[in-house]
């Protein structure tokens, strides 16, 4: 085995760790911003990263699905699911009708980790309002996005954040 082949065998544990990589390695960066510059400053610089990287996020998985340029929620629905971090974070995507996609984080491992350590949620409503309409509009822009439930706002029966997505 070369070194180019070694570490690609990605079955679904691999792919998990990787995911669990991952949100460590974005988590520390996080909290060692935050540390040093406050909360804030953590969560604007936060937000600058995940609109850039949702975007990338999303054209890579739109061309690995070869989805359709403007393949509106049904390809939305495909690509969430295909997301790296869906493979460590649980989640329901739901259609009351062929104009709206609402998704829900049913099991959120940042915020999981943050409550085992005794720590307060993570208040990611800014981060996501940046972030989900990025990965939205890079895989279709008429896609609109719209927050029901985010900490540190959630609603009563929400376990961590619900969005709905719109043509």
């Amino acid at each position: 085995m070369t070194g180019e082949d070694s570490g690609r065998d990605w079955t679904a544990g691999a792919l998990a760790d990787a995911a669990k990589d991952w949100i460590a390695i974005d988590g520390l960066w996080f909290q060692a911003v935050e540390q040093a510059y406050g909360m804030d400053v953590a969560v604007a610089l936060d937000c600058k990263v995940w609109e850039q990287f949702a975007a990338i996020e999303a054209g890579r998985i739109k061309k690995r699905l070869k989805l359709p340029e403007a393949g509106g929620l049904s390809s939305l629905d495909a690509a969430l699911r295909a997301r790296l971090v869906h493979n460590v974070n649980t989640f329901t995507i739901e259609r009351p009708d062929s104009h709206t996609l609402v998704f829900t984080i049913t099991g959120c491992r940042v915020q999981s980790a943050r409550q085992r350590k005794k720590m307060a949620l993570f208040p990611c409503r800014p981060v996501g309002l940046t972030e989900f309409p990025a990965f939205a509009r890079a895989i279709d822009p008429r896609i609109r996005t719209e927050c029901l439930s985010c900490p540190p706002d959630t609603l009563p029966g929400v376990p961590y954040c619900r969005w709905r997505f719109t043509m």
